[in-house]
């Protein structure tokens, strides 16, 4: 208990700093990539794997792992690179996120890196809309690619972002006289797409940009044309992991802007819930939610809609 304690009070020191610690790895060749530590459980020898029949390709099989069946995801081949060959030279890296707990095969683990959100930059405009990518950063004169693991695992297992009709119904019904709109902060194009369907169907406007720096420089503006910002919106929805400004970083700044220190921040993020929890009440947010639960985010929403 002792040792879980003090893994959260680092963490919550390192996101505060708007710092990250990255897992750097291969996935066959000479270009290294990396993922936030905050979403890895460990890194392992890939263990037997069983096959299932009618799988997606990209599933190699799934593994008991500490209790556990986990499907385990061969990542080179989810963004597009030739599969990993040799399963008894490769590594399997844990991860929870998106509330589930799945494995990543790559062909080595590197090691453990301390970096700044700061020095975590969106992907090159000329890599196209078709790239995995949701981030770059270099290390040691090195450009390390930040996978967009959402939109891998969207892509091999689908997601139903529809939210019930009971919930629209009952959502329309309490707001059917308000005009609301929403702010969206996220790095993934997925994530963000999936927030837009979900809040266009409860009948919210929603303004979306791609990371916190984004997000900070867009209120701003809007108090500089002498907008009341928490008239004009009702509610800010902000990923944590995003290049140059994460969303705890986001959401202190908020909170020290005497124009902007009422606006209401949901923070919603794919990452484990255990560091998160603690670190809402540390930086200011209103609540905390884990992705993708297109019901869960509406009516928290409408909770959230119902404070004021």
């Amino acid at each position: 208990m002792a040792s879980l304690i003090d893994g959260v009070n680092q963490r919550t020191r390192l996101a505060g700093q708007n710092r990250l610690e990255l897992l750097l790895f291969s996935l066959g060749g000479r270009q290294r990539y990396g993922i936030n530590v905050f979403k890895v459980r460990e890194a392992i020898s890939c263990p037997n794997l069983t096959q299932l029949p009618n799988n997606n390709s990209v599933v190699k099989g799934i593994a008991k792992i500490r209790g556990q069946t986990v499907s385990i995801f061969d990542l080179a081949q989810g963004i597009g690179r030739r599969p990993i060959q040799d399963l008894t030279q490769s590594f399997v890296i844990i991860t929870e996120y998106n509330r589930t707990i799945q494995g990543f095969l790559v062909s080595q683990v590197d090691r453990i890196v301390n970096v700044s959100w700061t020095d975590i930059l969106p992907p090159p405009t000329a890599t196209g809309s078709n790239h995995y990518m949701t981030a770059v950063t270099k290390i040691d004169d090195e450009l390390i690619q930040i996978i967009d693991v959402e939109k891998v695992m969207v892509e091999v297992l689908g997601m139903d972002d529809t939210v019930s009709e009971d919930i629209v119904a009952e959502f329309s019904r309490r707001n059917a006289s308000q005009k609301l709109h929403v702010l969206v902060a996220d790095d993934s194009s997925v994530a963000r797409n999936q927030i837009k369907r979900t809040l266009n169907q409860i009948g919210v406007d929603c303004t979306i940009v791609n990371n916190g720096r984004e997000a900070l420089d867009l209120l701003k503006s809007w108090v500089s044309q002498g907008i009341e910002v928490t008239q004009h919106i009702d509610l800010l929805i902000s990923d944590i992991e995003m290049p140059e400004m994460d969303g705890y970083t986001l959401t202190t700044s908020i909170r020290q802007t005497p124009a902007l220190a009422g606006v209401k921040i949901l923070l919603h993020t794919s990452m484990s819930g255990t560091f998160n929890n603690a670190l809402v009440e540390k930086v200011g947010a209103d609540k905390f939610i884990a992705k993708f639960a297109p019901d869960d985010l509406a009516v928290t929403v409408q909770e959230m809609l119902d404070v004021k």
